[in-house]
C-alpha cells in the first residue's frame, strides 16, 4: 500500500452554534490518508462524518460553526504541506475542486435543476484550467464515457430530473473527477440508490481511483459497503473515533462495543434471528445469544397463514402514466408503470415488494390505496372492489389501510406538533368524543412505538431520523388499520436505527396482528421481514414465493442479480 501521506488531520475539534450556544460536535480527531489509498469513515448520522468532510473542503456554514483546534495538513509536496484551516475564502475556490473535490449524497440537490448536465461539468473545468470550450466539452465527454454513462451526447443535453439516480451520481463523479484531483471525498455517494446501481457505482469508483492513484475519503454509515471498497476504516462515534485500522482487522475482530453494534445490526441473510441486535445492546452491555426463528417453525406459521382466505386479493392490475400529449392535449406516448400483475396478502403475513428503482413497487402501493387510478384489474379488500367505490365509502375503508412513507421529515408538517400529527387522523374520522380522549390515544401509540408523553408538544425538526419514523408509524396506528404499507420505510435510516425499526414493527405485528405490505429495493432487509416475497422490474412480477426459497434458489437471473448486488 502507498505510504506517502496526502493529507493529515490533527486534533480536529469543530463547534455548532445551537440556541446561542456552541456545542462540539467533533472532538479532536486524527487521522491520514495516503496516495491511492481509500479510507473509510463510518458511522451513524450526527457521528460527525460529514461535518468533518466539509471541514476539509472549507464548506462549513461561516455563521453556525467554527473549527475550535486542530489542523488540515494537505501535502502538495512532501517538504511543505498546506494547512487548509489557515486559507482564505479565495485561495480555497482556487483549491476546492482542483485539489480536493467531493461526490455529494444527494445528487438531484447537489446538481442544479435548471442547467444541463454537460454544461454543469463544464463550467468546473473552465474555472479551473485555462482551455477553449470546444477542448472542455471534449474533456467532459471523454469523463462521460469514462464513468460508463450511455449517449454521453444525450447526457451531455439532458437536464437532471431527466436521468435516473445511478446516472446522475456517475455526472457527479465526471464532475468531481474534471480537474484531475488528489484527493476525492465521497459523502454517502449510493445511500439513495439500488443495490444494484451501488455495486456499480462502487466498482466504477474502485477502478477510477486505481487508475488515477488518487486519495479517496469514502464516508457511509453501512459497514457492508466499507467492506467493498475500503483499504482502511476509521469507526466515528459522537465525534470521536472508536476505532480505526485495516479494514478486514477491524471487520474480523472488532475491538469496540460501537463497532461490534454497527456490523449486528444488518439483517443476517444466511439465517433469520427473531430480533436483530443493535447498537445500544452492545454499548448497555446488552447483547444476548440471538434466537433464531427455526424452519420447522416458519413452515407450521406459514401453514395457519395460508389456511385462511385472503385479505387483499389483485388482480390483472395495470396502471399507465402519460409521457407525452399533442397541442390539443390528446394523449400521443403511455408509460405502463404495473403491467397485469397479480397477488393476494393473507391476514397477519408480511408481503414483500422488491425491486429497483421504477420497477414498480411504490405503484402498486398507491394504487391499493386509492391514490392514482388504475388503467385496468381490480382490487379487492375484505370484500369490496377498492377501485369501484368513491367518496365517503372510500374514505371509510382508507382507515383500514395506511401507509408508512420513505422521508419521515417530509411527511410531517413541520408546523404541526407530533401529538397533533398523530390525533389528525383520528379528528378526521371522527374517533373519540372528545379531546381528552384523544390526547389519551396518542400518548398511548407513543408508548408503543418506544416514545413518551413527555415529546407530545415537541415538533418534527426536534426529533433524530429514527424518532421521526417511529412517529410515522405511531400515526399509521392510530386508526387501528388491518394492513399497513411500508413504502421504503427504512431505506433512509442508518443501519443501527433500521434494526430498531424494523423490531418495532415485528413486535407490533405479533401483538396486534398487522398485515404488512413491505416495500424496498433492498432484498436483505425485504427477506428479513417477508413471508412471502414478489420480485418485480419493469412493472411485471418475475419472480413470487416464499422469501427464504427465493433467496436459497433464485429461479431469474433478475433475482440472482440483486442478491449478488447485497453488500455482505
Amino acid at each position: 500500500m502507498p505510504d506517502q501521506k496526502l493529507i493529515q488531520v490533527e486534533n480536529l475539534k469543530i463547534s455548532f452554534l445551537r440556541q446561542k450556544q456552541w456545542f462540539e460536535v467533533v472532538k479532536g480527531i486524527d487521522f491520514s490518508i495516503n496516495k491511492g489509498e481509500i479510507v473509510g469513515l463510518v458511522g451513524e448520522s450526527g457521528s460527525g462524518k460529514s461535518v468533518s468532510s466539509l471541514a476539509i473542503m472549507g464548506l462549513l456554514p461561516e455563521k453556525y460553526s467554527k473549527i475550535n483546534e486542530g489542523k488540515i495538513l494537505f501535502y502538495e509536496n512532501e517538504d511543505r504541506p498546506i494547512d487548509l484551516t489557515l486559507l482564505s475564502e479565495k485561495e480555497y475556490q482556487s483549491f476546492r475542486g482542483d485539489k480536493v473535490a467531493m461526490i455529494f449524497q444527494e445528487p438531484m440537490t447537489a446538481l442544479n435543476p435548471v442547467q444541463k448536465c454537460g454544461n454543469q461539468v463544464m463550467e468546473m473545468i473552465l474555472l479551473h484550467i485555462k482551455t477553449t470550450k470546444s477542448k472542455a466539452k471534449q474533456r467532459v465527454l471523454e469523463l462521460f464515457k469514462e464513468v460508463l454513462l450511455p449517449d454521453i451526447e444525450r447526457i451531455y443535453n439532458s437536464y437532471p430530473f431527466e436521468l435516473s439516480g445511478g446516472q446522475k451520481q456517475r455526472v457527479m463523479i465526471a464532475m468531481a473527477l474534471s480537474c484531475n484531483p488528489d484527493l476525492l471525498i465521497a459523502d454517502e455517494p449510493t445511500t439513495a440508490l439500488d443495490v444494484t446501481v451501488q455495486k456499480t457505482i462502487l466498482e466504477l469508483l474502485k477502478s477510477i481511483q486505481k487508475k488515477y492513484g488518487i486519495g479517496v475519503l469514502f464516508i457511509t454509515h453501512d459497514l457492508g459497503v466499507i467492506k467493498q471498497i475500503a483499504d482502511r476504516v476509521i469507526v466515528l462515534y459522537k465525534g470521536e473515533i472508536v476505532e480505526k485500522g485495516d479494514v478486514n482487522d477491524v471487520f474480523y475482530n472488532p475491538q469496540h462495543s460501537y463497532t461490534k453494534g454497527l456490523l449486528a445490526s444488518r439483517p443476517p441473510i444466511e439465517e433469520r434471528p427473531k430480533r436483530l441486535l443493535t447498537v445500544s445492546d452492545f454499548l448497555n452491555n446488552n447483547a444476548q445469544e440471538e434466537i433464531l426463528i427455526t424452519k420447522e417453525q416458519r413452515q407450521e406459521n406459514h401453514f395457519q397463514l395460508y389456511s385462511q382466505e385472503p385479505l387483499l386479493r389483485v388482480k390483472d392490475l395495470s396502471v399507465e402514466y402519460v409521457v407525452q400529449k399533442n397541442l390539443f392535449g390528446k394523449i400521443k406516448k403511455k408509460n405502463v408503470a404495473v403491467n397485469k400483475v397479480s397477488f393476494d396478502v393473507y391476514k397477519g403475513e408480511t408481503l414483500g415488494l422488491v425491486g429497483e428503482s421504477g420497477c414498480g413497487k411504490t405503484t402498486i402501493g398507491r394504487a391499493i390505496l386509492q391514490l392514482i387510478d388504475s388503467a385496468n384489474g381490480q382490487i379487492e379488500f375484505d370484500g369490496k372492489l377498492l377501485n369501484e367505490i368513491k367518496g365517503e365509502e372510500l374514505r371509510n375503508i382508507r382507515k383500514d389501510i395506511q401507509i408508512i412513507f420513505q422521508d419521515p421529515y417530509s411527511s410531517l408538517n413541520p408546523r404541526l406538533t407530533i401529538g397533533q400529527a398523530i390525533e389528525e387522523p383520528l379528528i378526521v374520522h371522527n374517533i373519540y368524543s372528545n379531546a381528552k380522549e384523544r390526547k389519551k390515544r396518542v400518548i398511548s401509540l407513543l408508548d408503543k412505538v418506544g416514545l413518551d408523553s413527555s415529546q407530545y408538544d415537541r415538533y418534527p425538526h426536534q426529533f433524530s431520523g429514527g424518532q421521526r419514523q417511529r412517529i410515522g408509524i405511531a400515526r399509521s396506528l392510530a386508526l387501528e388499520p388491518k394492513i399497513i404499507i411500508c413504502d421504503e420505510s427504512v431505506s433512509a435510516l442508518d443501519v443501527s436505527v433500521q434494526a430498531q425499526v424494523l423490531n418495532l414493527l415485528n413486535d407490533l405485528k405479533n401483538d396486534f396482528g398487522f398485515t404488512y405490505i413491505f416495500i424496498s429495493h433492498d432484498l436483505s432487509v425485504v427477506k428479513y421481514m417477508s413471508d412471502r416475497m414478489i420480485v418485480m422490474q419493469k412493472g411485471n412480477i418475475v419472480e413470487e414465493g416464499e422469501a427464504d426459497s427465493i433467496y436459497a434458489n433464485p429461479q431469474t437471473q433478475y433475482t440472482k442479480k440483486l442478491i449478488s448486488s447485497i453488500p455482505v
